[in-house]
């Protein structure tokens, strides 16, 4: 039910102009789901709902903060692609070599991935090293690596 309500949410948003939590309570009553107004604030901090100015000088809510995010990983990625210069693995660790300086950034583009295969990575001036879990993680994200520098 919270799945559904949250995408209903999300839907409402990106629909309509709603400048409080409870119009947006009433869109949600409209839309046949039943909620109060805690469990709809506790589900805009979850969503990462923020509030934005609009040309008018009001506030809408809206996911803003989700966009930014996915430009911040599109970013890394793309840094990622361009610094890179060569990578392999031995057993369950992935060694990465990048133009130097830009190790740092190629690791945090890693770490922006959030694979759960990935335990940790540690970066040096052109040198990545990503630990994985096991080493058939290891050559299937080299797989992954390889397919993202296309």
């Amino acid at each position: 039910m919270k799945s559904k309500r949250q995408a209903k949410i999300m839907e409402i948003i990106s629909t309509s102009n709603i400048e409080t939590q409870e119009q947006l309570l009433q869109e949600l009553q409209n839309a046949g789901f039943s909620s109060t107004q805690a469990t709809i604030s506790r589900d805009i901090k979850e969503l990462r709902i923020v509030k934005e100015l609009t040309s008018m000088g009001t506030y809408h809510y809206t996911s803003a903060s989700r966009e930014v995010g996915n430009t911040f990983s599109n970013r890394l990625n793309t840094i990622f692609r361009e610094c890179v210069t060569s990578f392999d693995y031995a057993q369950n660790i992935i060694v990465i070599h990048t133009l130097p300086g830009l190790a740092n950034a190629a690791g945090s583009a890693l770490d922006a991935m959030s694979r759960s295969v990935v335990l940790g990575t540690l970066a040096g001036d052109d040198t990545v090293i990503a630990i994985m879990r096991d080493a058939n993680s290891a050559a299937a994200f080299c797989g992954e690596i390889r397919s993202l520098m296309k």
